[in-house]
């Protein structure tokens, strides 16, 4: 008999392991002449040579499974176990593995799938794979950030990244910070919600929190950006219509040699104080004929939100505000 022990590192035990760890119960059941114990984050296995590598290899397969979908099922443990070649009770033609869809970006939490939706974000995602800095323009509930959002948490999923860096103004809506209660991450931590609401859906809340801890993925206000060159990153600038012309200019030099940045923005919503021109609206007007830069443009008909906002946006657009 032979030990082999596997740690399981920045997966969620519960959707890993199954209730109980059913679903490495599940695994032993197929080997009843191996042991398999799962203690915390650790599997032991105890058995000859070819039976702990073949288990070996299905909780490989699950690993995967697990990193593309956030969970591990019944069902999957039991197709797993069958492709490995190991009879499974009652399910001697398990399907076998799903093929990669080349449309979706992230398998994220709870069952969420990511992908483009319309034609504007299929041309987003289309434009990230093709340029190092796009820039995504269009109004609300377009879809804008959620799609960078994922573009940038497949990048790191694939290895791609090493870090993703995501980053928006701080500029008041008719609200000023210093009236806000708390310090000062409790007064910007509003601003950047959006941001915290997409990662949730699309990576596992403990992945989610080693990543924020470890700084592979930082969530920060703009200004927190000047003085760094950001290499080996997938950098995002979210709400860029609220930034200045020095802000802007700031941001897209921060690119290093090995980083991509998209930048999304909405025209219509600009929150600076009057007679300052956007820094998103400008960068456009001077970059526009800059080879290796894409310019995506979304619109109403990119509207992914309750079927309203896409008739408020028009009769919003028709009475020219």
């Amino acid at each position: 008999m032979v030990e082999k022990v596997i740690t399981l590192d920045n997966v969620s035990l519960i959707d890993f392991l199954g209730v109980e760890n059913h679903n490495i119960k599940e695994v032993a059941a197929a080997f009843p002449m191996s042991k398999i114990i799962s203690r915390g984050n650790e599997i032991r296995i105890k058995g000859t040579t070819p039976e702990i590598s073949r288990i070996s290899d299905i909780l490989d397969s699950l690993m995967e499974h697990y990193q593309r979908y956030g969970k591990i099922t019944h069902d999957n443990v039991q197709t797993y176990i069958s492709h490995s070649g190991q009879p499974v009770p009652g399910n001697p033609l398990a399907p076998p593995v799903l093929p990669d869809d080349d449309e979706v970006l992230v398998y994220g939490t709870r069952g969420v799938v990511v992908r483009a939706k319309t034609d504007n974000q299929k041309r987003l995602v289309e434009a990230a794979e093709k340029y190092d800095l796009v820039f995504a323009v269009g109004p609300a509930g377009t879809g804008k950030t959620y799609t960078a959002v994922a573009i940038a948490v497949r990048a790191l999923k694939n290895k791609e990244v090493k870090k993703i860096i995501i980053t928006r103004p701080a500029v008041e809506a008719g609200e000023n910070l210093g009236f806000l209660p708390g310090d000062l991450k409790e007064k910007i931590d509003p601003y950047l919600r959006p941001i915290y609401d997409a990662l949730d859906d699309m990576i596992p809340a403990e992945k989610l929190k080693f990543y924020t801890e470890n700084r592979i993925i930082e969530i920060a206000p703009l200004a927190y950006m000047r003085g760094r060159t950001l290499n080996n990153a997938f950098i995002l600038l979210d709400e860029a219509q609220n930034t200045t012309s020095m802000q802007m200019k700031m941001f897209l030099t921060r690119m290093g040699p090995t980083s991509k940045a998209i930048i999304t923005g909405d025209r219509s919503q600009i929150d600076l104080p009057n007679r300052q021109k956007s820094g998103l609206v400008e960068a456009v007007d001077i970059l526009k004929n800059v080879k290796g830069i894409a310019f995506v443009e979304l619109d109403g008909r990119d509207v992914v939100r309750h079927r309203l906002v896409r008739e408020i946006i028009t009769a919003y657009d028709k009475a020219g505000q």
